[in-house]
């Protein structure tokens, strides 16, 4: 079962990692993202930020689709954690299950433009995030569980 997607261009790290699994009862955290598996550095410091009761798997955004299609996931309550928007768009058309998306942390671009205290978006990202809206997805900015939830739309 999916209980959130989140973007964060740091991926998985310290004290977010620990609040949000705890916070949505995860007990696999899936990072989707098409380096990460390639780059012994970067898989290596995500791996020290698990918390040590739960399942890390990391896969290029294709596999993760794959996986998730194939059932293999369903025994888990999944956290995906993605890079991008873009990566989000893809994971979220591909995957119907996926109806709540949370913007964690989208650093600041040339010609992005800043919605939230930690969120900043191109044109583009705009685009992807308002077709999901308008596909019925929740997307939400919080940077941990505590924050108050604010919806996309109302940051525009």
């Amino acid at each position: 079962m999916i209980k959130l997607l989140r973007v964060d261009h740091r991926l998985l790290h310290g004290q977010v990692a620990f609040s949000w699994t705890q916070y949505i009862g995860a007990d696999c955290i899936l990072i989707a993202n098409d380096n990460v598996p390639n780059d012994e550095l970067r898989k290596t410091t995500i791996k020290l930020a698990k918390p040590p009761a739960v399942k890390l798997v990391i896969k290029n955004i294709d596999d993760a689709i794959e996986a998730i299609k194939s059932g293999v996931t369903d025994k888990y309550k999944l956290f995906i954690v993605v890079e991008s928007v873009a990566d989000a768009w893809r994971l979220a058309t591909a995957v119907p299950e996926i109806q709540s998306i949370n913007l964690g942390g989208i650093k600041a671009k040339e010609g992005s433009r800043n919605i939230s205290k930690a969120i900043n978006v191109m044109p583009d990202e705009i685009s992807l995030l308002l077709s999901l809206t308008q596909a019925g997805k929740e997307i939400e900015i919080r940077q941990v569980p505590g924050d108050r939830k604010q919806l996309f739309s109302e940051a525009l």
